[in-house]
């Protein structure tokens, strides 16, 4: 968990986003902001540079595709296209008379909301609700893991997050202990099919004075010498 900016952003929990959007994040601009990190699994800068045109087309309507345009992404690999899921869309939607005319989230110098002020946007809105280790990452690393534990394969996701390659994204998801327990608990389908063979042994402390008098009493000319 990150502590003042120091080690891995925190993974979300349901909780902490419904608290997060509702209690911490006061203004449509800034909901809407982080909507778009959570929903399309984008690097902050990335959503900061959103251009209006790609979100929205000339009708003012929300596309069915996020563009992420290459040069505006880390190691400008390539331009993503993220399909816009219902709940986005309908954020995107009422956000639709705040968007600059230019970019998304205009700002005062460099045109568009400057990536260090949204992270002290999303710092104050923690610290209003009291979650911790929260940074602009987190709804990177929360969307990412989110997809990986509902089994879509690495390379699908890859292709989301726009990473260089596999190792890159592992380093992203959260493998929780649970996980690991249950995949243990996976092998179970490779024990035999006899499985009585596993009973347990019995009780070395089995209390046999209870059944010593039923032991028949024999001496030495009953047994075959």
């Amino acid at each position: 968990m990150k502590i003042n900016r120091y080690g891995q952003s925190k993974i979300l929990t349901p909780q902490e986003i419904d608290l997060l959007f509702n209690q911490g994040l006061t203004n449509e601009r800034d909901r809407t902001l982080f909507a778009v990190c959570l929903f399309s699994a984008c690097r902050i800068a990335e959503a900061c540079t959103l251009l209006t045109e790609d979100v929205y087309n000339r009708a003012g309507e929300v596309r069915a595709v996020l563009i992420v345009r290459k040069n505006h992404t880390k190691g400008k690999l390539a331009t993503r296209n993220i399909p816009v899921l219902e709940d986005l869309r309908i954020i995107l939607k009422a956000y639709r008379p705040q968007a600059g005319r230019i970019y998304l989230f205009p700002g005062r110098y460099c045109g568009y909301l400057n990536p260090d002020t949204a992270a002290r946007f999303l710092r104050e809105a923690c610290a209003r609700i009291g979650i911790e280790g929260v940074s602009t990452h987190s709804f990177r690393r929360t969307a990412l893991t989110q997809m990986s534990n509902a089994g879509i394969p690495l390379r699908i996701i890859q292709e989301i997050s726009g990473h260089r390659n596999l190792e890159q994204l592992q380093r992203y998801l959260e493998v929780h202990p649970n996980q690991v327990t249950g995949a243990i608990a996976s092998l179970s389908m490779l024990s035999p099919i006899g499985k009585r063979q596993f009973t347990d042994p019995p009780d070395q402390n089995l209390d046999l004075s209870s059944i010593t008098d039923e032991i028949p009493k024999k001496t030495v000319r009953d047994y075959d010498l």
